[in-house]
């Protein structure tokens, strides 16, 4: 069996969520699979050393220009050209014309549904993606052979939305994993090497907002300028990848420009750095207002990190109890849980215990034995 997967963002330097996803998987399927051969088609990049070619699997370099163009024309050609039997597209689009059957994962469809809060602010980039996505989803979705989904939830909003009947068997959840070199550090050098490398305070929350409106970032400032208010021990928030200007107009909006004192930018983290981060951050905040899965949650959980996160969407699923559930849209509620978990020596040792184990079920192994049986299922 010849399957291709479209792994287009792969070797760019600063690689996010679904690229994270699809290398993991990639790498999987290259310790458990020597039987089939595969064709991993990208785009040139600066970071060649993320994946490496093995007997059976072989990197495709493609040109194309930007990513509709690359996806829609130079991906399927290629994959004609290499006789694939299977094309998985990994972030959520795919070749609207080919003949080549399909395997699309379809992490999420917040760009397709009507909820207004979310659809506000977002940056150009983010924007124009969504109606790129907005456009091909649903014709993707219509003829793919089988599509993936990364929780029982959104599966169930994908059915819903698209109104997948009972018979329609194409439409799975396969959870995704969480990278082994996730785990508490204890090494003091590398501890010093991370905390220098970002210029990290000596106790801190830690918060992995962007501009997307669904990380809740406005309601995250909010609670944690009430608890500075608060009077309870001295806390600063460490933010990864933001800009100082977008952060600027949402500190006016909520009134507090003063609370930039107390915020500390990193600019982008290796995601190989983020155990130590992980591992030296007092809480992890993690209150979304809409997501699919949320690997930020099991990697802080693996790290020994106490997380609160939202009770909307997957992140009840996926969090299994061991975080400390909140309502993303009442700022009040995040900071109770930040004075609570500060302060409640017993709750923080039950919320780290807890994740520990809920956090070790999850596995990049396991997933990618699930999606190599959804191949053969298929061919």
């Amino acid at each position: 069996m010849k399957i291709g997967i479209e792994g287009q963002r792969l070797f760019r330097v600063k690689k996010h969520g679904m690229d994270m996803v699809a290398l993991e998987l990639i790498k999987n399927l290259q310790e458990i699979d020597h039987e089939n051969e595969y064709f991993i088609f990208i785009k040139p990049d600066e970071d060649t050393s993320c994946l490496k070619e093995t007997a059976n699997f072989h990197l495709i370099e493609l040109a194309g220009g930007p990513y509709p163009t690359w996806e829609q024309y130079a991906l399927p050609k290629a994959a004609l050209k290499y006789g694939c039997d299977i094309l998985h597209c990994t972030s959520n689009t795919a070749p609207i014309s080919t003949s080549i059957p399909l395997v699309v994962t379809l992490h999420d469809i917040i760009y397709l549904e009507s909820v207004s809060i979310l659809k506000k602010g977002g940056t150009w980039y983010q924007k124009m993606g969504n109606m790129y996505r907005r456009y091909v989803v649903p014709k993707v979705v219509k003829k793919s052979r089988k599509i993936i989904t990364v929780s029982h939830f959104e599966k169930n909003r994908i059915k819903g939305f698209f109104g997948f009947p009972e018979t329609d068997q194409r439409l799975v959840a396969v959870y995704n994993g969480v990278s082994d070199y996730f785990k508490p550090i204890q090494d003091v050098a590398e501890l010093k090497r991370v905390k220098e490398k970002y210029h990290l305070p000596d106790k801190f929350a830690f918060f992995l907002g962007n501009t997307d409106p669904k990380k809740n970032t406005k309601g995250v400032l909010k609670a944690f300028s009430d608890y500075l208010k608060s009077g309870n021990e001295p806390l600063e928030l460490v933010m990864l990848d933001y800009e100082k200007s977008a952060l600027n107009g949402l500190l006016s909006e909520i009134g507090d420009n003063d609370l930039i004192k107390h915020i500390h930018l990193t600019g982008y983290v290796v995601n190989t750095d983020l155990p130590a981060i992980y591992s030296q951050c007092a809480v992890f905040l993690y209150p979304s207002l809409r997501e699919s899965f949320g690997i930020p949650m099991l990697e802080a959980m693996r790290c020994g990190c106490p997380v609160i996160t939202s009770n909307t969407s997957s992140m009840p699923e996926v969090s299994g109890g061991a975080a400390y559930i909140i309502d993303p849209f009442k700022p009040t509620e995040i900071t109770e849980a930040m004075i609570r978990v500060m302060t409640d020596e017993n709750l923080r040792l039950k919320l780290i215990n807890s994740g520990l184990v809920q956090a070790s079920k999850f596995s990049w192994r396991a997933m990618a034995h699930e999606v190599l049986n959804i191949y053969k299922e298929i061919v």
